[in-house]
């Protein structure tokens, strides 16, 4: 991919961003109550914990990794336990510090969500378990969210 301005920042030659790699660090699936928990109607109830960590790599190169973790029970059982790491390596620079954290903690995670999503749609069917299909989602929304937090706190 080519050096482009973010959005929100067109014409400034200053800054610079590009995606140089997505891969996918870390993958588990667990069904802890199989084959049993085959055996019962599936209606479960479905949990999702999203988290993302940066690594910086050089000074102007980082690593941006989404983990999403989806629990589905059967009441007290747990059906499936499934988490991907999903990452990638970014190139930012020239952003100023408020510009910066929207990049690492709502742009780049936007870019890599829907491979995340896709893997854990392929985990799920592939452990026997009726399609997962995980609902898009505002990471610009959920950035905001998570600077408040602590101010509201």
């Amino acid at each position: 991919m080519s050096e482009n301005a973010a959005p929100g920042v067109a014409g400034d030659t200053q800054t610079k961003f590009s995606i140089l790699r997505i891969y996918m660090k870390d993958v588990s699936f667990e069904t802890p109550n199989s084959p049993a928990i085959f055996k019962d109607d599936y209606t479960p109830e479905v949990k999702l914990e999203l988290n993302t960590g940066v690594n910086q790599i050089e000074p102007s190169v980082f690593e941006i990794v989404l983990t999403i973790t989806v629990t589905s029970q059967l009441g007290e059982k747990v059906a499936f336990l499934a988490e991907v790491q999903q990452a990638g390596l970014f190139h930012i620079e020239g952003f100023d510090d408020e510009q910066m954290q929207s990049m690492v903690g709502a742009y780049c995670p936007h870019n890599l969500y829907p491979y995340a999503r896709e893997a854990i749609s392929d985990l799920v069917a592939k452990g026997g378990f009726p399609q997962l299909l995980l609902a898009p989602l505002n990471f610009e929304q959920i950035h905001r969210n998570n600077l408040q937090a602590p101010q509201s706190a």
